[in-house]
């Protein structure tokens, strides 16, 4: 009798040792198991979202599907279900495993936001409005409120931010985004400045802010920018005006429909190069980086004007009768 009762404990526990060897693979199997996404999805855990929560959110976002053995991930990998808020990119090809190791680290998914040299703070601004996943904290705010919620101690902020790709996560502010390129435009101004061709008649770091904006606004070519930028330099210390185009469409503001007339260029603004000397009172768009350093270190050259070439850059010339004939030449070419 008693070897059978052995024989029967013996047994069960080969049976128990089974059924719990089963119910192990079982539930590795579950972590093991793909998403359904066919697509990148994003997966937004709010704060305070419990492991059984983010299994019942996973399933009914069509993710992963849930499975009798998925709430014993914690008895089996505890470290799995230390959640932390935030919103992360759920990929093809990920397993469930991956889902909650993705969850558990934090790190969450990086958007990313273009702000385009040779724009301007308006177009900044609504570009900023339609970003998605962030928070826009300067609704409703003027430029200057906006100017002071970032650091800056200026009325108006054109010119004072960096062009550049920016990283974000989900719930950064917009003002987020605009004290960085603040920053950013600050540290790049002041070591171009310290740095900067002493014989520029610049006085000012502001001053080469303004005169990058408007090389910014002038070519797009790299190649050309220091070029573009010896012409207005040479113009300054000779005392003659810049006769700028982009100057005088910021001057028109709103009345700029796209086309410059004569009596565009005759009528005064605070913006308008053809009718004031020197630089206009603020920067006209945002300066690249390229800019800014085309600012304080001008190539040496002896030309005073430039016309579009209409291949997409420019001919340079040193006398007026040089610049009026390549005037011509290009006239000539939109003509064709």
């Amino acid at each position: 009798m008693l070897k059978k009762l052995v024989i029967l404990v013996v047994l069960l526990g080969v049976m128990a040792a089974g059924a719990l060897g089963w119910s192990y693979q079982q539930v590795k199997s579950s972590l093991n198991a793909p998403v359904a996404n066919s697509e990148p999805v994003l997966l937004a855990v709010k704060s305070g979202t419990s492991f059984r929560g983010l299994l019942a959110q996973l399933d009914s976002d069509d993710i992963i599907p849930v499975s009798p053995w998925t709430r014993w991930i914690p008895k089996l990998e505890p470290q799995l279900t230390r959640l932390k808020s935030g919103t992360y990119l759920v990929a093809p090809g990920m397993t469930l495993r991956d889902v909650l190791a993705l969850v558990a680290s934090g790190r969450e998914h990086q958007f990313s936001i273009t702000l385009v040299e040779g724009d301007r703070f308006t177009d900044w601004r609504a570009q900023l409005a339609e970003a998605p996943f962030i928070t826009h904290a300067s609704e409703g705010m003027s430029e200057a409120e906006v100017a002071k919620a970032i650091g800056a101690n200026v009325n108006k902020l054109e010119g004072y931010l960096l062009p550049e790709t920016y990283h974000y996560t989900a719930g950064t502010s917009d003002l987020d985004v605009l004290r960085r390129a603040y920053r950013d435009m600050a540290e790049l101004l002041d070591s171009a400045w310290k740095s900067r061709d002493q014989s520029i008649p610049l006085k000012t770091p502001y001053e080469a802010l303004i005169m990058a904006s408007i090389i910014e606004k002038e070519t797009a070519v790299d190649g050309e920018r220091g070029v573009v930028s010896s012409v207005f330099m040479n113009r300054l210390d000779k005392g003659m005006r810049l006769q700028t185009d982009p100057t005088v469409i910021y001057g028109m503001g709103d009345k700029y429909d796209g086309n410059i007339r004569k009596r565009d260029l005759r009528t005064p603004t605070p913006y308008n190069t053809y009718t004031i000397f020197g630089l206009p009172p603020t920067p006209i768009a945002m300066p690249s980086k390229a800019s800014v350093l085309a600012a304080v270190k001008p190539d040496q050259s002896s030309y005073f004007y430039f016309v579009a070439d209409g291949k997409g850059g420019h001919t340079f010339s040193r006398t007026l009768a040089e610049h009026n004939r390549a005037v011509r030449v290009y006239l000539k070419s939109l003509r064709k």
